[in-house]
Formats: structure tokens, C-alpha cells, sequence
């Protein structure tokens, strides 16, 4: 009887484990019981039968003084996954987005198994900041599957082999969505204004991003006495969320309220990240805000290359959502923006329409991001050694 092909995914982070458990969805529906799997993820890998040696919540970091701090932590955790690696010995190595992370276990496993085939899911922003990347990834890893239409030339450059899977968020689906339903759930009324507010997935977003994000909740339920406020939190941080914004949103959890939750919002403020994308899947105007720690700002803002860091902003070339980042991303600022698109409706229809056209040029429509990326591993594992 032949082995079932063991394939090693490795996610650190809330939007990494959401793609691993579509990949091994994705190559389960290929392979049927010819397949197992194991790594390192979250609640929805495991679902998907990748039962973590440890929670990523530890690998949840932002910042360069946070990853000084955390140095050790973080290289604890790569020994325990190559250890894992070295135990299992799978087929194939998927290492997902964090950057910092997976490029440890990379260069780890290219000591220890020279042979063994890795892959990267999720490019670094090189078209961002930090060219150098490219070549340091092209001599790490045999493959890059890639989320966005504009990455592959760096890599390519470079010799590393990419495929363009595209983006998990960009196939979203709204159809069970119900806003009505939610509204119902938390007593809002039908016809009452709801902010959205995203105040992202890390703990250290939570310290920064929330405390402003709660500042401009204030002044606008001041000038709009009938707002309701509605958090999605994230697993990661939901304890925290829970314990600092109870007194001022309904928190809602799980996939099924975050999905009605974007449906019944009339306007987001949001953390920048991939929860941008969602937001305007959904069809809803925003304002997005960021925070850094100072040392990191004053390092990246001499690294950074293009003026957004929204992803529909730079595929639209244009501030399609107002961006208040580091000092700019205060109550007052983001109240203000807000306050615009909750009193014009023709703006907010504007928006939605300048978001959407953005989504299209970032890859709307395309393939299913887990199935193409199942097609390019089991493609490559098929390749002559």
C-alpha cells in the first residue's frame, strides 16, 4: 500500500492559518485519504486535521522592538517546528506569509534536508519596501506561490519560480450573509447607522490601533446618538477586545458573525490588512488607520516605497479609502472621516464603486486561490528531482 503524501504547513498568523486550511481543503479533494498533513497553524488548521506542537498566538508580533523582544520566544518556536519537520518528514514544506518566521524555518530546513521541496504562500512586499528580499527568499525556498498580479517579476529576477494563485480574500463569500439578521441578534434598528470597527488580528494592533479607534467611537456617537458599533474580534485577541470595547460595541465571534457584521455595516474604520479587502468584498465604504511603534515607523518611513498601504489603494494608485497612519491615526482625524461618509450617502456610493474597480485590477474573479494553489504544489511534487 502506498504512503499518503504528508505535506507540512507551517502558518503564524490569523489570515496564514486561513489559507492552510483552504490549501489542505483543496488537496484533500485532490487526494482523498492519499494525503496528511501536519505543521504549525491555528483554530482552522486544525479543523482540517494540522494539530499545532504550539498556539501562534506566540508568533503574533509587530514591530521591530516587539520582535527584539520576543527573539528568543520566536526562535524556540522554529526549533520546535524543524524538530517536527525532522519527525515527520513530510513530502512538502508550505511556509505561509510571516515573513520573519517562516524564513527561519526555511533556512533550518535547507540544513537539514537539502532535498526537501519548500514552498512560500504569500510574498514579501518588495514592491513596498525591502528589495533585497527577493534574492534572500530566491535562495531559501523552491517556489513562491504569489497573491498578488505584481509580484512575480522581483521574484522571477531573481531565479525563484512563481505562481500567481491570488488572494483567499478575493473570493469571500457573502451569499449566507445576513445583516438584517445581525441587527435583529443585537436590537439595532433596520434603518440606525453601524460603524464597523476593525481594530485588527495581533495584540500589538490592539494596544496601539484600538485605544484611537475608541476615541473616534466616542466623538461620533456624541454627534450621531443613534450609531451602533459592531467588533468582529479576531480568536487571537477576542479576550482582549472583549475586556476594552464591551462598554461601547457589541462584540460579535466566528466567521458567521464577522460575515453579517461587514453585510449590515454602513461604514468601517479598520485596522489596515487583509480585513480591508473583506470590507470592500462586502460592498462597504471605510476608513483605515495604523499605528506602529515609533522605532519601527521612523525605520520604515525611509524603506517604504509607495505612499499606501491599503492593497486596493495601490492597485488603484490612488487614496480610493482615506489612509491616517502613525500620528495622523488619532480620534478626532478618524471621527472626522468617518463622520463624512456616515452623512453622504453619495460618497459612500462612490466609494464602494472606486473599491470595487480596485478589487478587479487586484484579481476579483479569478481562479480559487486554495485550488490553484493545491494545482501548483501537487505540479511541482510531480517534477523530476
Amino acid at each position: 500500500m502506498t504512503k499518503p503524501l504528508c505535506v507540512m504547513l507551517v502558518a503564524a498568523e490569523a489570515s496564514g492559518d486561513d489559507r492552510g486550511a483552504g490549501l489542505a481543503r483543496a488537496l484533500r479533494r485532490r487526494l482523498g485519504d492519499g494525503v496528511r498533513f501536519v505543521g504549525v497553524g491555528g483554530a482552522r488548521m486544525a479543523a482540517e486535521g494540522v494539530q499545532s506542537p504550539f498556539d501562534i498566538s506566540q508568533l503574533s508580533i509587530l514591530g521591530l522592538l516587539e520582535g527584539l523582544l520576543a527573539y528568543r520566544r520566536v526562535m524556540a518556536r522554529v526549533e520546535d517546528t524543524v524538530a517536527l519537520a525532522a519527525r515527520e518528514k513530510p513530502d512538502v514544506v508550505v511556509l505561509i506569509d510571516s515573513w520573519g518566521f517562516t524564513l527561519r524555518v526555511a533556512q533550518r530546513l535547507r540544513k537539514l534536508d537539502p532535498k526537501l521541496p519548500l514552498v512560500k504562500y504569500v510574498a514579501p512586499q518588495v514592491w513596498a519596501t525591502r528589495p533585497g528580499r527577493a534574492k534572500t527568499l530566491a535562495a531559501s525556498v523552491d517556489h513562491l506561490l504569489s497573491i498578488h498580479v505584481f509580484d512575480a517579476p522581483y521574484f522571477e529576477a531573481e531565479g525563484l519560480p512563481t505562481t500567481f494563485v491570488g488572494n483567499s480574500a478575493l473570493t469571500l463569500d457573502f451569499s449566507g450573509a445576513d445583516g438584517e439578521r445581525l441587527r435583529r441578534e443585537l436590537g439595532v434598528a433596520l434603518e440606525a447607522p453601524l460603524l464597523l470597527v476593525l481594530p485588527g488580528s495581533r495584540p500589538g494592533e490592539i494596544s496601539r490601533i484600538l485605544p484611537p479607534f475608541a476615541d473616534a467611537v466616542a466623538i461620533l456617537k456624541a454627534s450621531h446618538p443613534d450609531l451602533a458599533v459592531v467588533i468582529p474580534a479576531a480568536p487571537t485577541v477576542a479576550d482582549t477586545v472583549k475586556a476594552q470595547a464591551s462598554g461601547w460595541a457589541h462584540i460579535v465571534e466566528g466567521e458567521r458573525g464577522k460575515l453579517d457584521a461587514m453585510k449590515a455595516a454602513t461604514v468601517a474604520l479598520a485596522c489596515s490588512g487583509t480585513v480591508t479587502t473583506e470590507v470592500a468584498m462586502a460592498g462597504i465604504p471605510m476608513v483605515v488607520g495604523y499605528r506602529l511603534g515609533n522605532l519601527t515607523h521612523a525605520i520604515l518611513k525611509h524603506l517604504i516605497r509607495t505612499p499606501y498601504i491599503t492593497l486596493f489603494n495601490i492597485a488603484a494608485k490612488d487614496f480610493v479609502a482615506p489612509e491616517l497612519v502613525q500620528d495622523d491615526c488619532n480620534g478626532p482625524a478618524l471621527a472626522r472621516e468617518v463622520a463624512k461618509r456616515l452623512d453622504d450617502p453619495e460618497l459612500r456610493r462612490r466609494q464602494v464603486e472606486a473599491q470595487a474597480a480596485a478589487l478587479l485590477k487586484m484579481g476579483r474573479g479569478g481562479p480559487d486561490p486554495s485550488e490553484a494553489a493545491a494545482d501548483a504544489v501537487l505540479t511541482l511534487l510531480a517534477k523530476p528531482a
